[in-house]
């Protein structure tokens, strides 16, 4: 992210206005590869491979803001590698975690890792550490922090079956659980600030938040989730949740989240009066079916239905919702954004 993006965004969360609406979309290994055209395995071993496909996005779409920018990843085996997870390589599919605990013997055992020592963090700093400069040549800078959440992290140590019965059988070695899980991304996220200063957001994903009904989300999620952005006094503190949303939506801004970025079939509006307008909306035309698979007047046609959705259309950034899904071409890219421009 360019520092003018920076502070178009803090000025967004700020509740200003803007001269353009802004458009951004949250990118990674289920886009980028394919849109690249590497496969998936290549664009994680081959750092020259990770940076040019980043820098030709930020190039070709210099009007869009993407989250978290460059972002330094191993799909959803980043984190659990660090508590021995067992991970599967295919060549262009999406990499996966092997469950490493039997929640029947205890989810509360769990040990907390050596975020500067074990798994795949180490690499995922190198990465950003070796090709710092040559970011920075591109006008962007480090600003994101990221994290998998507790209990995304939590469902592949134990299985997602698993983990949500044992919200419900074994409540509190769950909670021992959950309670490691989040100190860890603490001192991950914490690593993170440590290595690049320029640090000044923080970004955590998980899906598994929108599987809980309410009695469960105050006692599995909002209380560990509340804990890590509260552990960070950075300017923006976004929460993405593409599975259901309106559980959580109320809390945000209780729990210090700013920016959320939820699934597309919880409309503008509706997030607006939940969240009170309290919390910037990162959304949220369909991604798959619409912005990776439609046509050139579907998309229009969706960008308008959310534009007249609302009345009031601050802190809205104008994406799909949900992170950027595999598929998506230029040409589709670039219909959204001109439909957004034509919003009144």
């Amino acid at each position: 992210m360019t520092l003018d993006q920076w502070e178009l965004l803090l000025k967004v969360i700020a509740g200003e206005k803007p001269k353009e609406k802004l458009i951004g979309f949250i990118i990674d290994s289920p886009w980028i590869p394919g849109w690249y055209k590497v496969s998936i395995l290549d664009y994680y071993v081959n750092p020259e491979v990770w940076f040019e496909a980043n820098r030709k996005v930020v190039q070709d779409f210099s009007e869009v803001l993407f989250f978290p920018g460059f972002w330094s990843e191993f799909g959803m085996c980043t984190e659990p590698s660090a508590f021995g997870a067992k991970l599967i390589w295919p060549e262009n599919d999406f990499p996966f975690p092997g469950k490493i605990h039997d929640t029947e013997k205890g989810f509360g055992s769990l040990l907390k890792p050596d975020v500067r020592k074990e798994g795949l963090l180490p690499f995922v700093i190198k990465r950003l550490v070796h090709n710092q400069e040559r970011i920075r040549a591109t006008g962007h800078e480090i600003k994101f922090a990221v994290s998998r959440g507790p209990l995304n992290i939590a469902s592949f140590l134990t299985g997602t079956t698993e983990f949500l019965m044992a919200v419900t059988m074994t409540p509190e070695e769950t909670r021992k659980g959950l309670d490691v899980i989040t100190e860890f991304i603490i001192d991950w996220i914490s690593f993170q600030m440590e290595t690049f200063r320029e640090i000044d957001g923080i970004l955590i994903l998980d899906d598994i938040v929108g599987f809980l009904d309410e009695y469960n989300f105050k006692e599995f999620a909002y209380p560990y989730l509340k804990k890590i952005y509260e552990s960070f006094p950075v300017k923006v503190k976004f929460f993405h949740n593409d599975a259901y949303g309106l559980i959580c939506a109320p809390y945000l801004h209780e729990m210090g989240i700013n920016l959320f970025n939820f699934s597309h079939e919880h409309g503008l509006d509706e997030m607006k009066k939940l969240t009170q307008n309290k919390v910037t909306l990162l959304g949220n035309i369909p991604g798959r079916d619409i912005l990776a698979h439609g046509s050139a007047e579907e998309i229009r046609k969706h960008v308008r239905e959310a534009g007249d959705s609302v009345g009031d259309t601050t802190r809205i950034i104008w994406s799909c919702g949900g992170g950027m899904p595999p598929d998506v071409p230029t040409e589709n890219i670039r219909e959204f954004i001109a439909a957004v421009r034509e919003l009144g």
